[in-house]
């Protein structure tokens, strides 16, 4: 029998009394906002969107920060480094290209030299899109989403967890969306990605039990950030690299493969103000999955359906303690 870690002994009344006062499938926030003191929080993709808004946040609620980003020196570095100084922010910039083994490598040893040891959480959420179909996608687009939203991720997490490991605790957030639940017809390989992190992150969340080190995937749906205008220049590029006899295959999609944006009116600080909630929740208590949207969270049905498979398909077997510590 696998041994159990004090995740599993922690769980019981204080996760539901936490996750009583925290809707899984709303963004509804605590009125007081949490104390994230002592807590170093590394995070991909800073350079705009949820990662931007998340550094800023989580440094406010007095984290220290390391806020990463590609292609260092860049104005969005500049800008960002200046509004943590005006309001003097434990915020400290490090260059990673996800995609990079080596700088993933060295950027994350850098990381832990500003922590002063191993990193308490990870929020791995560097990630491209498109929107094309799945035969549209050439090679190298193929290469670029699966390297930059999944391979990225898992090369985080390799860098981080010895040292989480070596301390018996931390914590990871996966940001996924509601499209690693169900299908956007049109958006070629990017549900594919995110099914991908969906079911990486939830296999990992299993087998981090008894290093007392906890997984969560953030899924949310749409919001006005700066991936409409990436994903466009993806597109745009993915464009024209294809033949006129392929795209002729798709002219609808094509025709409207420009994304103008999405997310109406939502606001893109409802991912920061639930990854803050999270961490700041007792150790044992924190949930595997959270939707984030004030209106459209479809994948919450996937989400409880497939809570009760697994439940259902290792009840009674060696690894029950660790699925049940993760999922109940």
């Amino acid at each position: 029998m696998p041994d159990i870690s004090r995740r599993h002994l922690l769980a019981g009344t204080a996760a539901v009394a936490a996750l009583s006062t925290m809707p899984a499938s709303t963004p509804s926030f605590a009125q007081t906002p949490p104390d994230l003191s002592g807590k170093s929080v590394l995070i991909t993709g800073s350079s705009s969107g949820f990662g931007r808004l998340g550094a800023l946040h989580y440094a406010r609620l007095g984290a220290k920060v390391i806020a990463t980003m590609r292609n260092l020196p860049r104005p969005e570095a500049e800008s960002l480094a200046a509004e943590a100084a005006a309001e003097e922010l434990d915020l400290h910039i490090v260059e990673i290209d996800v995609l990079s083994d080596e700088q993933v490598a060295s950027g994350v040893a850098e990381a832990e030299r500003i922590a002063g040891g191993a990193i308490d959480v990870l929020v791995n959420n560097a990630g491209i899109g498109n929107g094309l179909p799945v035969e549209l996608q050439d090679m190298e687009m193929t290469q670029l989403i699966f390297d930059t939203n999944v391979f990225g991720y898992q090369r985080m997490a390799r860098a981080v967890l010895p040292g989480m490991r070596a301390r018996g605790s931390g914590q990871i957030f996966n940001v996924s969306s509601q499209l690693g639940r169900v299908i956007a017809v049109g958006y070629g390989h990017y549900c594919a990605t995110k099914f991908a992190v969906e079911a990486m992150s939830e296999q990992m969340a299993y087998e981090l039990v008894p290093h007392g080190i906890e997984v969560t995937v953030i899924q949310p749906g749409g919001y006005p950030t700066e991936i409409w205008r990436n994903s466009n220049e993806n597109t745009q590029a993915l464009l024209g690299r294809l033949t006129d006899a392929e795209k002729a295959a798709y002219p609808g999609f094509v025709e409207n493969a420009m994304r103008s944006g999405g997310g109406g009116s939502t606001d893109p600080m409802d991912i920061p103000r639930a990854i803050a909630e999270i961490i700041a929740m007792p150790p044992g208590t924190r949930p595997l999955r959270r939707a984030v949207h004030p209106t459209r969270i479809p994948q919450e049905a996937i989400n409880r359906v497939s809570r009760e498979t697994q439940l259902a398909m290792y009840s009674g077997s060696q690894f029950a303690p660790w699925v049940e510590s993760v999922l109940d």
